[in-house]
């Protein structure tokens, strides 16, 4: 069951939120249950490690911070 508690929507806006959840709901039930979910993007470590580190040398902690 699904409830307005905040505002006036038309019943254009409220077939479409439907419409939203509704589709969300059978992709979720559509997934298969043993599927492993694919990592987020945000939370992989070799998100960090896809540049080089820059050489090391008398300089290189100007260049330790920004990508070159």
């Amino acid at each position: 069951m699904i409830k307005v508690v905040r505002g006036n929507p038309t019943p254009e806006e409220l077939a479409a939120a439907l419409a939203v959840v509704q589709a969300r709901a059978a992709a979720v039930a559509n997934q298969p249950s043993g599927a492993p979910t694919p990592p987020d993007a945000w939370a992989d470590p070799a998100r960090v490690a896809r540049h080089r580190l820059p050489a090391p040398g008398p300089t290189s902690w100007g260049r330790s911070y920004w990508p070159g």
